[in-house]
């Protein structure tokens, strides 16, 4: 395959809310610039994004999906990402390494819940956008509309570059407002260029001219000039509109329909013409290794010239190829069989043949430059957010912090054989998508496993069972409750055991403090002096932290809270780490008669979006809940209901909404805060811990 030069690639994160038409674009984009030999489908299961089974059969998207295509000598990496409220957190490391996303809006619905989101993580990672208002073909669907929800919600400098001509069944070609031409697009998506309809005319000058303001505001001396002379000339309109849309001051607004293919050269065309290369960027920023947090941070340009060093953003576990590792090269160039340093994890990593993704097709190429995306496939050690780079410039970049779960499940393997399996092919599931967690509990002796919502939880059910042939039972979800302190209290831990030979002796007097939410654990050691030795005194923190980790009233771990150590002794004979960690174990044990413990549930911010009519009856069902309604807007047609909810009072809330609303409602939540449980429902919980056999006996020392 062509190698392309930094300044000839365009990576662009494709977002926005599900069923919004993400993965149809892409596939038509592809169809459309011949990298596909056939225009692949949603509703036939034909994308080239979507081939995983699961994600055809829902026709969801469930991960991250690569895909790339040529346009007039540029190469064009898609991004595909989800767009449901389960799944959409994939969108953040896509947004993390593309140089422009692309924010697609149903041309009926307008801007919704999860648009926002994205919208949010591109904020985030100041990643400049440009945005498509798709569907345009479809009943109902509305332009004007559309383009007035993006404005309300974001911002003003949102600008259509092609207006429609033609509405729903009728959309059939669009207005360039940058070089005020018209285009009327065939069955085939060839553009033939037309004269602009009399009657759009007036749109199109009212919307230039906000063009023009908009790039007059991105630059000072462009200001001046356009007052000076109430607009500006045509060489300062076209070079700027990239500077702008780079600085996210402009974000350009694409009439299309993925369906028709109605506007969608006009799109390529303004990819090539106006997204970011990635050499755009000043530069990455980084540390010398994974363990230095001093010193000046190291940086490296989207350069050929630069020392290699590249971020891995997406793992796949291919039952056929093996584990792929997914990466953006950030500097220098690469070449296959190259052996490079994971800096993250201090291993060196033989890269063997390198690939440029199309769906489930990997395709070899020979080198890349920085600002590609490229695939690997087997490498030992290397992981997700791990950085690859030039042992002799090593540079390490911040991985991403995934949210923290939201739902727990109990899985049980339906056979013994079954159950030998299961932790393997969790650990592959794992691999691919960080945002779930797996563990085995303590206590029950239960494998717990927790992602961001119950469709979540039930998707990797069903990988585990079609792709890797483990059969699980779901129990209900475990609400994650934990456990904090309310007052502060001075308390002594000492464990003595004299037996015939040698003793056991640890002694200590510590202080514990509540912190506050969110506070964690913290330990501070304020001994002066020899009463303990130092080399003992970790070991009074581990046994605190060993014991906190199975709660104080109903098996939860404790948190935030702070322990300082203050004083204590030893023997010089009979004492070790052993005993101190008893005595740390017995010092919390001894503190939680004294300090209040109370339980914490987890709170989530819940937004219910659905008829204006039913809002009365949500409201209501919402404070049932102990709920806590936030506030409303208008969105579209229909009203979102903000609050904030009990995480254990919306288990079963998809039923109750679907009733309310005549299954026409929907709803989204994240973890918002941890609050105290009121006390007759805390009473109810430590009764199931102790009939779950969560809480546990005293310890023998």
């Amino acid at each position: 395959m062509k190698v392309y030069p930094t300044n000839s690639i365009r990576n662009l994160a494709v977002v926005g809310h599900g069923d919004s038409g993400k993965t149809q674009l892409i596939s038509s984009l592809l169809h459309l610039a011949g990298a596909t030999p056939r225009w692949g489908k949603v509703e036939e299961g034909t994308t080239v994004t979507d081939y995983e089974e699961d994600s055809i059969a829902r026709k969801v998207t469930l991960n991250t999906a690569l895909a790339h295509g040529e346009w007039r000598e540029h190469k064009i990496n898609f991004i595909d990402t989800p767009g449901y409220a389960a799944f959409v957190t994939h969108a953040r490391p896509a947004l993390r390494v593309a140089d422009c996303a692309l924010v697609v809006v149903d041309g009926v619905n307008g801007v919704e819940v999860q648009t926002e989101k994205t919208w949010a993580y591109a904020n985030e990672f100041i990643v400049p956008r440009m945005m498509v208002i798709n569907k345009l073909d479809k009943e109902r669907a509305d332009f004007g509309a559309a383009l007035d929800s993006a404005r309300h919600t974001f911002s003003r400098a949102i600008v259509p570059f092609t207006l429609p001509i033609g509405q729903e069944a009728n959309f059939r070609g669009v207005v360039d407002i940058v070089h005020m031409k018209a285009y009327e697009f065939d069955a085939s998506g060839k553009a033939k260029e037309i004269d602009i309809p009399a009657t759009g005319r007036e749109l199109a000058d009212k919307e230039r001219e906000r063009l023009i303001e908009v790039i007059a505001e991105s630059d000072d001396a462009l200001m001046e000039k356009y007052f000076e002379q109430g607009t500006l000339p045509e060489e300062d309109i076209i070079p700027n509109i990239s500077k702008a849309i780079a600085a996210s001051r402009l974000c350009p607004v694409f009439a299309v329909s993925s369906n028709t293919l109605a506007g969608l050269s006009s799109l390529l065309d303004g990819i090539i013409d106006y997204a970011p290369a990635p050499d755009t960027h000043e530069a990455e920023h980084g540390k010398a290794s994974a363990d230095s947090d001093d010193g000046e941070p190291l940086t490296r340009r989207y350069n050929a010239g630069e020392p290699f060093s590249a971020v891995v953003f997406r793992t796949i576990a291919d039952p056929f190829a093996g584990r792929i590792n997914v990466l953006k090269v950030i500097s220098g160039h690469v070449k296959h069989d190259a052996t490079v340093q994971n800096t993250t994890r201090g291993v060196a990593e033989r890269l063997g043949a390198l690939h440029s993704m199309q769906g489930k097709q990997l395709d070899k190429v020979e080198e890349a430059n920085a600002g590609d995306i490229i695939a690997c496939v087997k490498l030992k050690e290397t992981q997700t957010g791990d950085t690859l780079a030039d042992k002799a410039a090593p540079i390490v970049y911040d991985s991403l912090e995934y949210p923290e779960a939201a739902i727990a499940f109990a899985i049980e393997p339906k056979s013994r054989q079954d159950e030998e399996k299961i932790s393997v092919a969790l650990h592959k599931i794992l691999e691919e998508d960080p945002s779930l967690h797996f563990t085995r509990d303590a206590q029950t002796k239960e494998f717990i496993l927790s992602g961001s919502g119950q469709l979540h939880i039930e998707t990797v059910v069903e990988k585990l069972k079609n792709r890797y042939h483990v059969e699980v039972a779901l129990h209900p979800p475990k609400v994650p409750y934990k456990e904090t302190i309310t007052q502060r209290a001075e308390v002594q831990g000492r464990h003595k055991k004299q037996t015939g030979g040698r003793g056991q002796f640890g002694d200590c007097k510590v202080v514990f403090e509540p912190l506050p939410r969110g506070g964690g654990f913290v330990f501070e050691d304020k001994i002066f002096g020899g009463s303990v030795p130092q080399q003992f005194r970790p070991a009074i923190e581990k046994g605190i932290v060993e014991a906190a980790h199975h709660g104080a009233i109903a098996g939860y771990q404790l948190v935030d809270f702070k322990v300082t150590l203050v004083d204590g002794s030893y023997h010089p004979v009979d004492s070790d780490e052993h005993s101190f960690r008893a005595a740390g174990r017995k010092a919390f044990r001894n503190a939680i008669e004294k300090v209040k413990p109370t339980l914490l549930e987890p709170i989530m911010d819940v937004e219910v979006n659905a008829a204006i009519e039913c809002s009365g009856d949500i409201m209501g069902d919402l404070n049932s809940r102990r709920g806590r309604v936030q506030g409303m807007e208008m969105r579209g047609k229909n009203q979102v209901v903000k609050a904030q909810v009990p995480m254990s009072e919306m288990l079963d809330y998809q039923s109750k909404l679907n009733s309310i609303t005549a299954a026409r409602g929907s709803f989204h939540m994240e973890f918002s805060h941890y609050d105290p449980v009121p006390g007759q429902i805390a009473q109810k919980i430590v009764e199931q811990a102790r009939a779950e056999g969560r809480i546990r006996a005293e310890e023998e020392e």
